[in-house]
């Protein structure tokens, strides 16, 4: 049946993450067993929390060993099945290796069936359409429980969860301040209709220019990062503030050495509930927020911004890129 391209560990990466971490290498296209699907790649995703997969530390996805393929969230197409509930053709969002094909089965962590839109670019279902669109409404409105009128903060605001979460809280009418690492991106976030745009490279006082955007205070904070960003935020939350933990991205190219939060008694203080969360924790959901991102879409009310590259072999670049700070929006390869 031919052979299967992997992308795999080469060895475990030190700070910012080097392509000579990664290699190419071909094996045997896998035999299905009962039940089991194989799945062409037809767009792969490149997120953050890979970075904390290649270390050899515990986390909520057993580490990659080296030599083994690189795990992360794929979309592809059914070009075999033993499961007539996914016939050939269906088109499947899960977790799944860094192979241009892999086996899957019902019992797939994070496995749907995805059914484009007549017109929306395939892509989108990875991004603002998919695990992206639906982490950021599950942090902002199931752990961060916003509501219209209420001010939320995001951090990592260009990124591609961050710039979802301030649109779809706008859609739902909050007033959002974003947080990002260059003037470019500012502009990106402040034309996607972000209230107020924080370049914390440009300010030696990040809690003061929040601050002056958010002067009643922050019901949500939205934080991908961690750190001395977390530790600035909290001060400035509100009595009852949630705030949600979507990742760390500050820390998880230097994992050995984290940031002491020393803030914590804001917790306390203001009764701020805090709460880190897993998508896929929450089905009950999922439906409702799919439907409300596609409405979004449709309305012009959110505008998915992708970074894009084409060929399966450029996903160490893509990946290397997206952790040297490099990128706006979604980060996708295209098979």
């Amino acid at each position: 049946m031919g052979q299967v391209r992997q992308i795999v560990l080469a060895r475990r990466p030190v700070g910012i993450p080097a392509v000579e971490d990664f290699r190419l290498v071909e094996t045997a296209m896998p035999e299905l067993g009962e039940g089991e699907l194989l799945v062409r790649m037809r767009v792969g995703s490149v997120d953050p929390a890979i970075r904390g997969f290649l270390d050899d530390r515990p986390s909520y996805i057993e580490p990659v060993a080296i030599d083994a393929p690189i795990k992360g969230m794929s979309l592809g197409e059914v070009i075999a099945s033993r499961n007539p509930d996914y016939p050939e053709g269906t088109l499947v969002r899960a977790f799944a290796t860094w192979s241009d094909h892999y086996v899957l089965s019902a019992e797939s962590w994070g496995i749907e069936k995805v059914r484009p839109e007549p017109g929306t670019d395939l892509h989108h279902y990875m991004g603002a359409l998919g695990p992206v669109g639906l982490t950021a409404w599950v942090g902002l409105f199931t752990i961060g429980e916003a509501k219209p009128g209420e001010t939320i903060v995001v951090s990592a605001a260009a990124g591609a969860t961050g710039s979802t979460v301030g649109q779809i809280a706008k859609a739902k009418g909050c007033k959002v301040v974003g947080l990002v690492g260059s003037a470019e991106k500012a502009q990106v976030i402040s034309d996607l209709g972000f209230d107020a745009a924080i370049d914390y490279r440009a300010t030696p006082d990040i809690a003061a220019e929040i601050a002056k955007a958010a002067p009643e205070g922050v019901d949500v904070f939205f934080d991908n990062v961690g750190g001395e960003t977390l530790e600035s935020v909290l001060p400035l939350m509100r009595l009852h503030g949630r705030v949600a933990v979507c990742g760390m991205i500050g820390q998880y190219n230097d994992a050995d050495h984290p940031f002491g939060v020393k803030t914590l008694w804001q917790l306390v203080v203001n009764r701020i509930k805090m709460q880190g969360f897993i998508t896929f924790d929450h089905p009950e959901v999922l439906a409702q927020a799919q439907a409300e991102l596609d409405a979004w879409v449709a309305e012009g009310k959110l505008r998915p911004l992708a970074n894009l590259r084409d060929g399966f072999e450029t996903l160490p670049q893509a990946f290397v890129d997206l952790m040297s700070g490099r990128t706006i929006g979604k980060t996708l390869v295209r098979i």
